[in-house]
Parts: C-alpha cells; sequence; structure tokens
C-alpha cells in the first residue's frame, strides 16, 4: 500500500465520522440508539425554498458549470439578509463568496492566509476542524482557553500578555459552539483593536445566529472591523438546509480575492437551482423562524429534563442547537459515562472533551430530535441508568 502524506499523522479521522459508524453497526446488528450527538436539523426547509428548488431544476439551461463566484442576485441576497438580520452593509458585487457549506471556508481560508509554522489561535473548547485544518496547511496551534466563569467569552487581557507577532489567523465562533455563549459587541470591538496592533486575521464563524438568539450580532457591527476580519455563516443550522452545503464568506475585497484564489482550484461553483432556492429561503418570514424556535424551545424544555435526570448543571442561557451541561460530579469519566449511556440505554449524547481539554467535564446534547424522542431517551436513561 501507498504510504499516507505526512500531514495526516498529526489528525485523525473526526470523531462523529467513527462514533456514528460505531452506532449505525450497533443498529444494524438490532439495537436502537437514539442520536442526540450532532447538530443535524431535522426540520424542513420553507415550501417555498422547495418549490424554488424544484422550479429552477427543471429548466434546461440551470444545469451547466457556475460562476465560482456566484449569481449575483444570491449574493444580492445575503447581503440583504445580513442588513435585516445584523443591520450592516455588504457589497454584494465584491465583498461575498458563496461557498459549498462553511466548513469548506475553513480550509480555504487557511489555505490562502497561512505559511508553514505560522500560528493559529484556537478556541478550547471550540469546533474540533479549526485544529485539524490548521495541522493540514501546518500551522503551529495555540489554543486560547474558555472559562464558564467568563461566561465562555475570550479573556483579551489574558491574550494581550502574550507575544502574537507570529499569529496569523484567530478562530472565534460567536454564538459560541458547543457552549452556547452569545459573545458581546465590546468583545468583538476589543478584538478588532487587538488584531490590527498584532496584524492578524480574526475569523468569526456565525451560523447559529438566528437559533434560540433574540439579538443576532455580526463582528462587522465592529467599527473597523473590515481591515482584519471575516465572518463565515451558513443556511444549514438557521435554515434546516444541512444537506445542501451552502454557506458563505464575507468581508473585504482583498479577502474575497484571495480566497477565491483557492476556491477556484477546488470546486466549479454551486449548482444554480441550489442557489435560487438559497435566496428563496433567505427571504423566510419572521413568522417562520419564530415557529422554528418555538419548536426548538420545547425541545429545549425536554433536554434540561433529561439533564436534570443525569444531576448535569447547565445555563440556560444559551443560544444554539445544543444545551452544554456540567455532568454530575459523581461521574469519573465523562467517556466511560458516554459509551455506558449508550450501551445501557440507547441513548448518544456527545463528550464535551472532544471539543478541547476545557471540556472534560462537560456533554454536549443536540436539539435536533423531536419532542416525544426526547420523551423516549428520558424514559431509557430512568429505566436504565438512574
Amino acid at each position: 500500500m501507498i504510504k499516507e502524506a505526512d500531514r495526516l499523522s498529526s489528525i485523525s479521522e473526526y470523531y462523529f465520522s467513527k462514533k456514528l459508524q460505531e452506532i449505525a453497526n450497533l443498529n444494524s446488528s438490532g439495537k436502537d440508539v437514539i442520536n442526540l450527538g450532532i447538530g443535524n436539523p431535522d426540520m424542513m426547509p420553507s415550501n417555498s425554498t422547495l418549490e424554488a428548488l424544484s422550479n429552477s431544476a427543471q429548466q434546461a439551461g440551470n444545469h451547466g458549470y457556475q460562476s465560482y463566484k456566484g449569481v449575483p442576485k444570491f449574493r444580492e441576497a445575503i447581503a440583504n439578509w445580513s442588513q435585516k438580520v445584523f443591520n450592516i452593509n455588504i457589497n454584494p458585487v465584491n465583498e461575498i463568496l458563496p461557498l459549498l457549506g462553511s466548513k469548506e471556508g475553513i480550509m480555504h481560508i487557511s489555505s490562502a492566509f497561512v505559511n508553514l509554522g505560522d500560528e493559529v489561535l484556537v478556541p478550547n473548547p471550540g469546533y474540533p476542524t479549526y485544529s485539524s485544518v490548521s495541522k493540514l496547511v501546518g500551522a503551529k496551534i495555540r489554543n486560547y482557553n474558555l472559562l464558564p466563569e467568563n461566561n465562555w467569552e475570550i479573556n483579551i487581557e489574558e491574550l494581550k500578555q502574550q507575544d502574537l507577532s507570529k499569529v496569523k489567523i484567530m478562530w472565534i465562533n460567536y454564538p459560541h459552539m458547543p457552549t452556547g455563549a452569545k459573545g458581546s459587541l465590546q468583545m468583538f470591538d476589543d478584538l478588532i483593536q487587538l488584531a490590527k496592533e498584532h496584524q492578524f486575521l480574526i475569523c468569526n464563524d456565525n451560523p447559529y445566529s438566528l437559533i434560540l438568539n433574540k439579538s443576532p450580532k455580526s463582528i462587522f457591527m465592529s467599527k473597523g472591523a473590515k481591515s482584519v476580519a471575516l465572518e463565515l455563516n451558513s443556511m444549514s443550522k438557521s435554515h434546516n438546509m444541512a444537506g445542501w452545503r451552502i454557506g458563505w464568506v464575507a468581508g473585504h475585497e482583498e479577502y474575497i480575492k484571495t480566497i477565491l484564489k483557492v476556491k477556484s482550484n477546488i470546486d466549479s461553483g454551486m449548482f444554480l437551482p441550489v442557489q435560487h432556492a438559497a435566496i428563496e429561503a433567505l427571504n423566510n418570514s419572521h413568522d417562520w423562524h419564530n415557529n422554528q424556535n418555538k419548536e426548538y424551545e420545547e425541545r429545549r424544555e425536554k433536554v434540561w429534563q433529561l439533564l436534570d435526570t443525569l444531576g448535569a448543571t447547565y445555563s440556560k442561557d444559551q443560544a444554539g442547537l445544543f444545551i452544554w451541561a456540567k455532568v454530575n460530579e459523581a461521574i469519573e469519566d465523562v467517556i466511560q459515562f458516554v459509551d455506558e449511556l449508550i450501551y445501557k440505554a440507547g441513548v448518544f449524547v456527545a463528550p464535551g472533551s472532544i471539543f478541547g481539554s476545557m471540556g472534560d467535564r462537560y456533554i454536549r446534547v443536540s436539539l435536533c430530535s423531536s419532542s416525544e424522542i426526547f420523551d423516549i431517551a428520558l424514559n431509557r436513561i430512568k429505566k436504565n441508568i438512574i
């Protein structure tokens, strides 16, 4: 067999890739495991979104290669949505680049700006892809710790005391995954000033703004942010379109041009009917989003009951698709506890340690199951664990 590239020696298969295969094997052997571990929205996109996809797909001229930058109307819809949600101005001509999901944007941005040996600031806890992609491009990872006593916000003063001269990119993510922390405009303002002083790029990964969050924020609400910041967004969570792979990156024209150099050598544009559907989805009514959040509120109540039963503690002021909770002090090994839930109760929740060492005593529960499923999970836990 041909040996794998050396760059793969520092990363492993994505945790959920392995765990979901394990669960699939259990289910195929007759075990019925309820998956409360991943943020895979189970509700439908709006009817008008589906109609737009169908209508466009039936047009003979809509099945060819598309522009790497997306059609102008899609970028205009993104700009209009950003104005409506965040009250910010983004130029649709040159400050928006559609992506095949925002996850690919993490790779594109890293490839576009990070040189071998550059340092990258990564949150702990945080989305594992920030670390794995940084390793793939040969960066040196520097974790910055997020603490519950600081409401999981970034400690700017602590960063100021460090040597940041070799930092090229800082990954941030608010509303934060996995903790649900909402962040603050003051934190954004302070980060922008820090990035200007030390000449590094801030990348805010922002897909959870519309989920259980009454005050959506963008880093571009901070004065002068475009000179040192990029923002990723996605329709996966907010519009129930995870499998559609629709996202974008916004920022200064020169940054977008640089990212396009990478993207244009990787893919061949987004399917036009998907863009047409996305345009329609970005015009979803307030009622559509409110109804979605009402459903998540009901599910959140069920998750709180489940966590109370497990003796876990948590904040009720969290945004996004997950509930982040600290396990009971009597639990010595959280990974073992998660496996016990799987094999004894048939319920999977994510261990917090996969998001970094600061998550070692935590679990994350997804809201992407119906209330009826949560009731079944709770009954199984009461019967087999408690």
